[in-house]
């Protein structure tokens, strides 16, 4: 008896098919829900009202499906097809509520449910970085508390903005309290910028995070930096989160913190290919506020390639490399 062949879903021949034609999807993948058949499901979280400073992110999934058309499917670096080794779907975006961050990470929660109990790993673009509370809590209800791997300009662990719990700062303390994180799996890398007091990084660390400033991590060879990570997060299960603030705003001017002295994108890149080999269970990108862009939406353009680079990540781990 000869065994049904399961769909593979991935980009159409750009030789066929020119890259500015079509529905804005992620890299031109399909747009469908057929998440058993997917190993990576791409989801945008149009949220931005949970930000202290300049908003706008609610506009950065769609920013960054529009950067990603030229998104090609062999990964020079790590030497891999992603899309003949993946298959890949973008859902379009989860339901929010504008205004409401407390409702919208109930709302994101229930939305990644399906694709996790299907079994596909989802990578998520923001949207301000209050989402991924909703997100832990999807991962959490699947695999046990996860593990935290964060490039981020700011840890976001402060407890409230003008007395609200559920802000863009706040989702990493507010996980930990909800008990969705392991701190000592975590590590948090590339904070910078000044700080409402020495206890903003100190008091994480006595919950038991591992915090790498910018400044030390720049210290760190691209191979340092993911031998530092495996050691920490061991062989229990590991969430990715990519904030875009932590580049340099002169290679990220849309976003809603921008802090000065931030990584370099090449730098960025590195730190995220020394992860290859790690089964992730799942990713996002946050943070990228369009309006506030620089010529050819440089940030939405970088944003659009660390998701390939996440992607690139999936598909090695997918293909059993160390």
């Amino acid at each position: 008896m000869f065994s049904e062949r399961k769909p593979h879903y991935g980009p159409p021949d750009a030789s066929l098919a020119p890259r500015y034609t079509g529905i804005r999807t992620f890299a031109r993948c399909p747009h469908a829900t057929d998440w058993a058949n997917a190993d990576v499901a791409v989801l945008g979280v149009p949220f931005d009202t949970a930000t202290s400073y300049r908003p706008g992110a609610r506009f950065g999934p769609a920013a960054i499906r529009d950067q990603s058309q030229l998104i090609r499917p062999w990964h020079a670096a790590l030497e891999v097809d992603v899309f003949a080794t993946l298959s890949v779907l973008d859902g379009g975006d989860l339901t929010v509520t504008p205004g409401n961050a407390a409702r919208t990470a109930e709302q994101i929660h229930a939305g990644l449910r399906p694709v996790l109990e299907a079994g596909a790993t989802p990578l998520v673009l923001g949207g301000d970085h209050s989402i991924v509370l909703g997100e832990l809590r999807a991962q959490a209800e699947r695999h046990g508390p996860v593990g935290v791997v964060l490039l981020d300009a700011h840890a976001d662990t402060w407890d409230e903005y003008y007395g609200e719990r559920y802000f863009h700062g706040t989702p990493f303390r507010r996980a930990l309290e909800e008990g969705l994180i392991d701190p000592r799996r975590s590590l948090l890398a590339g904070m910078r910028g000044p700080l409402y007091a020495a206890s903003d990084l100190d008091t994480p660390r006595e919950w038991g995070f591992e915090i790498v400033t910018c400044d030390e991590l720049r210290t760190l060879t691209p191979a340092e930096y993911g031998r530092r990570v495996r050691e920490r997060i061991g062989d229990g299960p590991t969430f990715l989160s990519f904030d875009i603030d932590v580049l340099d705003p002169a290679f990220a001017p849309g976003t809603g913190t921008p802090e000065i002295a931030g990584l370099l994108p090449h730098e960025a890149v590195a730190f995220l290919r020394a992860l290859a080999g790690i089964r992730f269970t799942g990713f996002d990108v946050v943070e990228v506020s369009p309006q506030f862009d620089g010529p050819g939406q440089v940030t939405a353009l970088h944003a659009a390639s660390i998701g390939f680079e996440l992607l690139a990540l999936c598909a090695v781990a997918h293909a059993g490399r160390a």
